[in-house]
């Protein structure tokens, strides 16, 4: 009875270890390094979609409180214009009223 025991407990760690085996094996074979690089590129263009999604909603709210500001005819606060050179009034002493 102990022999037939051990015999089922063999055959069934040589059957997990067959079918590991042979899933890794199948991992490098051609279909198998098609299937990694297909998934790969997959989750790789699913991000760059969420990313330009996410652009094109902060664009659009950026657009509407700036479009908000001007129709109130406020100055809107622009927090990058000495970034980029230009005073915060508004006025550039080189270029005139921009």
């Amino acid at each position: 009875m102990k022999r037939l025991l051990w015999l089922g407990i063999g055959l069934g760690v040589g059957v997990l270890v067959v079918r590991q085996v042979t899933k890794m094996a199948h991992a490098y074979t051609p279909q198998g390094l098609a299937a990694s690089a297909q998934e790969s590129a997959g989750g790789l263009v699913e991000s760059v979609r969420s990313f330009v999604d996410d652009v094109r909603i902060a664009m659009a709210e950026r657009e509407e409180e700036i479009h908000a500001a001007f129709a109130e005819g406020v100055l809107y606060d622009d927090q990058f214009a000495e970034e980029r050179g230009y005073p915060l009034d508004g006025i550039d002493t080189q270029e005139g009223r921009r």
